[in-house]
């Protein structure tokens, strides 16, 4: 590991020298989840939660071949601004660094580099899944075999709404993934805070999670957990109300013959036009709300160490 060109922001080293508690954020909600200036300035609020709870923010992204888990405030107001930026995942991590590229993180890369700095707790917005007509495509995201190999709690918003949710359950307990709902039975779905299915497990105490987090490490199980924590009431879109909605932009994207990596961004920004913003200002809720909830957990599994 001597020659992974890993480097770790000032106040993320400090924080991992003393037992700090750390939280992983991802960058493609930076680079490709939201338009400039938003994406800044939620990335700053996010952060800016993270301290509130008392653990340290460290935001990850490969630029010029490096792994950066940190940055500081005039880089991410680069970021936020950078066009054609990389998206990486666990394919492609590697291959960018060795050729000394630049590309912000999805939630598998996150968690790559999560481990690889010594951090276990990861806030997002939602999770990658199966996609809709993945009996055809096979179009299904790595997110969820990172999450079946990577010891990470991933906290989430459910998994995006666009897609398969009954499938990408269903993927997730054949991986042996433990999918916790936090405070209710019912599994969220992003802008909304029922699916209309029921999570595996349900936890309403971030020390529970912490707790199940460590004995998946003592029994030496492999990969992480995702917690599935749902949008604030006061925020969400509800379902009746969104999937329309999601119909609409999907039907869009067919007719436009939009594939691959291209769907999920462009389903956002239609779902954005559609709901006029009002999918950004939930997006930028839930967000929050999850950075609140890593934190308390990252909180907890700190204390834990500090105790054993």
């Amino acid at each position: 590991m001597t020659d992974l060109p890993l480097r770790l922001s000032e106040d993320v080293a400090a924080a991992k020298a003393v037992g700090r508690p750390v939280v992983a954020l991802e960058s493609t909600i930076i680079t490709h989840g939201m338009p400039y200036p938003e994406n800044v300035e939620t990335a700053r609020a996010v952060e800016d939660q993270i301290r509130a709870e008392g653990a340290v923010p460290a935001t990850i992204i490969v630029i010029d071949g490096v792994l950066r888990v940190g940055l500081d405030a005039e880089t991410l107001d680069a970021l936020g601004q950078r066009r054609h930026v990389a998206k990486l995942s666990r394919a492609d991590i590697a291959a960018c660094i060795a050729t000394g590229g630049t590309g912000a993180t999805t939630v598998a890369a996150t968690m790559i580099a999560a481990r690889l700095a010594g951090i276990e707790v990861f806030a997002t917005g939602g999770v990658g899944g199966v996609h809709r007509g993945a009996e055809n495509s096979f179009d299904i995201s790595a997110d969820l075999r990172e999450l079946s190999e990577t010891p990470v709690t991933v906290v989430a918003a459910g998994a995006k709404a666009i897609l398969d949710l009954p499938k990408t359950l269903e993927v997730l307990e054949t991986l042996g993934v433990p999918v916790i709902a936090y405070g209710q039975k019912a599994f969220p779905a992003f802008w909304s805070r029922n699916s209309g299915l029921d999570a595996p497990l349900s936890m309403g105490d971030p020390a529970e999670i912490a707790a199940a987090h460590r004995m998946r490490g003592a029994m030496g199980l492999p990969g992480g957990q995702l917690v599935a924590n749902p949008i604030p009431e006061s925020d969400e879109i509800p379902r009746a109300v969104i999937m329309p909605i999601i119909e609409r932009a999907m039907q869009d994207a067919a007719h436009h013959g939009v594939t691959g990596k291209a769907v999920t961004p462009y389903l956002l920004q239609r779902i954005y036009e559609l709901t006029d913003g009002a999918s950004l200002k939930a997006n930028i809720a839930l967000v929050l709300n999850n950075a609140r909830l890593a934190a308390k957990i990252a909180t907890h599994l700190a204390a834990a160490r500090e105790n054993s």
